[in-house]
């Protein structure tokens, strides 16, 4: 009897732990319109429609939300779509994210057990809130789309469709708030005096990049990093617009304070790929830009670091990178396989080539830069790389190119580029 009981008594508390477990805070989200996000909107005009768009924080979700979203990888973004055509038109979110998230998917995992109530009432304030497709002739609508998580610059086209089913298609481009990004601290405008830069022809050009020490340093310039091997023709904001096309992520400042970067990591599941880049030195100094790009799940994961060149050419500003990647097991010196340098760079290369971000581009080899299978290099971290000692000079586009529009400018080809095996 007294086992009976027990066993009945055991099995109520477990009941009631399960029916009281998700019962804990309230669900006190806040009006939309107590919250500021608003102020930080961009607008686009394009005939008859006009979009407005912003992207919220972490802290605003919540507000909103009610709930931590960004802990999911999960980002808002709030529309406003004014249709003043005498025809219906439809929104496409899709063109914002293939893989947004219907406002369901949002809400299922706070669901509580044998919470009937609660549920239908988070439900409905997602779906309330959710940006619907259908806008009537001369009407406006606003919502949210749930999108996945980006920090520093968030990148997405919005697609509107009428009856006569040709898109319309907005850009946007929106810092959203939480991270400061390195190339947020240099201050471009100052980097050399009106007396350092040089304007180019091309074959001074040419020669200059021919010339160009072979290889990042460490702090003191005594010890050698791996090769340059990318230099980019483009204005500032052209390239980081093609570069966040393309899928790359900017990195948050090296000056960030213990705090900001817990921040940071706590906010998102996979906050990594926003860490600080190590410093690698170049013109005296240490990058002016680091992009990182994860690829299968952070495994071989793509870096890039930028550097401002007192060089001009064709009246845009010349910068000069190194594209690398970082793979397999560490050691105490660093990476252990042999990295291909060449490889990287013709993936990066066809990177932004795919984002339709290269209006031309050519191939310059610089002296001393070559390390053959043979006789591969290492860097003071003690990766060990192989290149042909070939750069790729590539020029962005200001405006979308079409893949089979991109030139190849004919200076010299790297052995990749001259055909394959001879028998």
């Amino acid at each position: 009897m007294h086992k009976r009981l027990l066993k009945f008594g055991l099995s109520f508390s477990i009941f009631y732990i399960v029916l009281t477990v998700g019962c804990g805070t309230p669900f006190k989200p806040r009006p939309v319109g107590e919250v500021a996000f608003k102020e930080r909107m961009q607008t686009q005009v394009d005939g008859n429609y006009r979009v407005k768009a912003a992207v919220l924080s972490a802290e605003e979700t919540e507000a909103v939300f009610g709930f931590a979203l960004y802990k999911k990888g999960i980002q808002p973004i709030w529309l406003e779509i004014e249709n003043k055509d005498d025809k219906p038109t439809w929104f496409l979110p899709f063109s914002v994210d293939p893989d947004y998230f219907p406002p369901l998917e949002v809400t299922y995992p706070y669901h509580r057990t044998f919470d009937k109530e609660y549920n239908d009432k988070i439900d409905r304030h997602f779906l309330d809130r959710a940006m619907g497709l259908y806008l009537a002739p001369g009407s406006s609508r606003a919502g949210f789309v749930f999108t996945n998580l980006e920090l520093g610059t968030k990148s997405f086209n919005l697609d509107l469709v009428g009856d006569d089913n040709l898109p319309h298609t907005f850009t946007f481009f929106i810092p959203v708030p939480g991270m400061r990004s390195d190339h947020e601290d240099v201050d471009f405008d100052n980097l050399y005096s009106t007396s350092e830069m040089v304007t180019y022809n091309e074959v001074e050009f040419r020669k200059a990049l021919q010339n160009m020490p072979c290889c990042a340093t460490d702090q003191d310039g005594t010890r050698t990093g791996a090769s340059i091997n990318v230099v980019i023709i483009a204005n500032g904001e052209d390239l980081l617009r093609v570069l966040i096309r393309s899928g790359w992520n900017e990195t948050a400042s090296s000056t960030a304070d213990a705090a900001t970067k817990k921040k940071i990591s706590a906010q998102i599941p996979d906050g990594y790929r926003y860490d600080p880049m190590e410093r690698l030195y170049y013109y005296s100094r240490p990058q002016d830009a680091s992009f990182r790009e994860p690829r299968v799940a952070g495994f071989e994961r793509n870096k890039l670091r930028l550097w401002l060149s007192p060089m001009k050419f064709e009246g845009k500003e010349v910068w000069v990178g190194q594209a690398s990647r970082e793979y397999g097991k560490r050691s105490s010196g660093g990476f252990i396989q042999k990295l291909d340098l060449d490889e990287v760079r013709s993936y990066l290369i066809q990177d932004m080539w795919y984002a339709q971000g290269v209006k031309k581009f050519a191939f310059v080899r610089v002296n001393g830069a070559e390390s053959d299978i043979s006789r591969p290099k290492q860097t003071f971290r003690g990766t060990t790389y192989i290149t042909d000692g070939y750069l790729v000079v590539i020029w962005l586009a200001e405006k979308p190119v079409s893949l089979s529009d991109v030139e190849l400018v004919d200076w010299e080809l790297p052995p990749e580029a001259k055909g394959g095996i001879e028998d």
